[in-house]
């Protein structure tokens, strides 16, 4: 089993920036990938970014150019960049261990942006 910690997220004017950290059991280089998603009231889960042991990164569309995804494997820690915030990126943002078929998850971190 792997326990996933996020941590970093909060109330933020649009704009603005948080960085979110997600602190794993276990390498995160041992995995089948990690990744970040996020779901707000009325949406489905969403992908917003993910990066592959061999540091391979993809990124939804509507954050592109916006966010960064990154890891470091000495921490077992990946991190989220959120950088020029929109009020639509608020969302309970979770991390991902594994990118296959099995997968575990975090607890959520809440990120708001306001107008």
């Amino acid at each position: 089993q792997v326990q996933l910690v996020e941590s970093g997220g909060g109330l933020v004017q649009a704009g603005g920036s948080l960085r979110l950290s997600c602190v794993a059991s276990r390498s995160i280089f041992a995995g089948n990938g990690m990744g970040w998603y996020r779901q707000a009231p009325g949406n489905q889960r969403e992908l917003v970014a993910t990066i592959t042991s061999a540091g391979r990164t993809n990124y939804a569309d509507s954050v592109r150019g916006r966010f960064t995804i990154s890891g470091d494997n000495a921490k077992n820690t990946i991190y989220l960049q959120m950088n020029s915030l929109k009020p639509e990126d608020t969302a309970v943002y979770r991390c991902r261990y594994g990118l296959g078929v099995y997968a575990y998850w975090g607890q959520g971190t809440q990120v708001t942006v306001s107008s």
